[in-house]
């Protein structure tokens, strides 16, 4: 299953559509949030988007709510949301958890959740799935241009105990674009230039 990953959007419209177009040769897209920029510009970031006619994973991010992307992508027909949720696509399981893990600084409008909750959310994730989660586990691919690492304990543990077979994550802009193992898994914080990944089957 060959896999296009992106994050972090936030209304870039050029970069939306040169997804578009990459879209055509990959069999599943999975986005792992923040296509809008402070609670604004998400329907016209998935005007864009929606061309996109392959099945396509979304989870929020901490720009836009979770009934925001389900609302925004309800004429998406090949796109579901996934918050605490999972879906099953030419027999790989894929589960989603949206939102800024651990509560950002940003203030009211960031859609957050604390590691509890997160952690909740978590306990449903099949083992050897595909985990999209917005924020990266804490200690990888977390770490921000001023040094602080902000990744979230309870994506950790799930990635430990449910071992997936990928995890896509997105939020931690310094680290777009980059990939590191935890055990047997590859986490890649996605970035919003778009990565192909060739998913093994099995």
């Amino acid at each position: 299953m060959n896999l296009l990953l992106f994050s972090d959007l936030h209304c870039d419209a050029e970069r939306a559509q040169a997804l578009v177009r990459r879209s055509r040769e990959v069999d599943v897209v999975v986005c792992a949030g923040d296509l809008g920029n402070v609670r604004r510009g998400l329907a016209q970031t998935i005007a864009i988007l929606k061309a996109i006619d392959k099945p396509t994973v979304l989870v929020p991010g901490n720009n836009e709510s979770a009934s925001e992307l389900i609302e925004a992508a309800r004429n998406w027909p090949s796109a579901v949301v996934l918050h605490g949720s999972g879906t099953q696509l030419t027999g790989v399981e894929f589960f989603g958890l949206g939102g800024g893990v651990p509560i950002t600084p940003f203030g009211d409008w960031s859609f957050d959740l604390t590691e509890e909750n997160a952690a909740k959310l978590l306990e449903a994730c099949p083992k050897g799935a595909v985990l999209v989660s917005h924020s990266p586990p804490q200690g990888v691919l977390d770490v921000t241009s001023s040094g602080k690492s902000l990744g979230s304990s309870a994506v950790r543990q799930a990635i430990e105990r449910c071992q997936p077979k990928l995890v896509v994550c997105g939020h931690i802009h310094a680290c777009g674009g980059q990939m590191e193992m935890i055990g047997e898994t590859m986490v890649i914080n996605a970035g919003p230039e778009g990565i192909e990944w060739e998913l093994p089957n099995g």
